[in-house]
């Protein structure tokens, strides 16, 4: 089976810029509720992803950093501990099991590398779990 039925496109997804600040990115994390957010560049292509620790190490290890100077910090400059891998658009939901299992979610793109939106493990686990379901019931009749 096809990704693209799993997608949540790009105007779905919560993203930000290498450009955005710390203070942006908590503050959306925050609202949102989500633990890590893509970055996308202003070409529309996948950068990384910032997780919750990546910003929790950032300010464990920055001397006088506090919630006040967040805004002087740019994403690009803080490191990143996890690389979330992209997948194409072009690729089977068999194939995203096992990156699945460490991310929360699986950035898509294009064949210009282009990020589209993204896949949920949530998804992923549904579709598996409603496999083997169907799996099950049909050995059962």
């Amino acid at each position: 089976m096809n990704i693209a039925f799993f997608l949540t496109p790009k105007k779905d997804v919560i993203c930000l810029t290498p450009n955005a600040t710390m203070r942006q990115a908590l503050e959306r994390m925050e609202y949102h509720r989500y633990t890590a957010v893509p970055i996308i560049d202003d070409e529309g292509r996948y950068v990384g992803t910032i997780t919750e620790g990546d910003l929790l190490w950032m300010l464990k290890n920055t001397p006088d950093l506090n919630f006040k100077n967040t805004s002087k910090i740019l994403l690009k400059d803080i490191p990143r501990h996890m690389d979330n891998k992209a997948v194409s658009i072009n690729a089977n939901i068999e194939d995203l099991i096992s990156i699945s299992v460490n991310q929360n979610f699986l950035p898509v793109i294009d064949d210009q590398n282009v990020f589209i939106g993204i896949i949920k493990r949530s998804d992923i686990i549904n579709y598996c779990y409603n496999s083997m379901f169907k799996c099950l019931e049909a050995n059962n009749t």
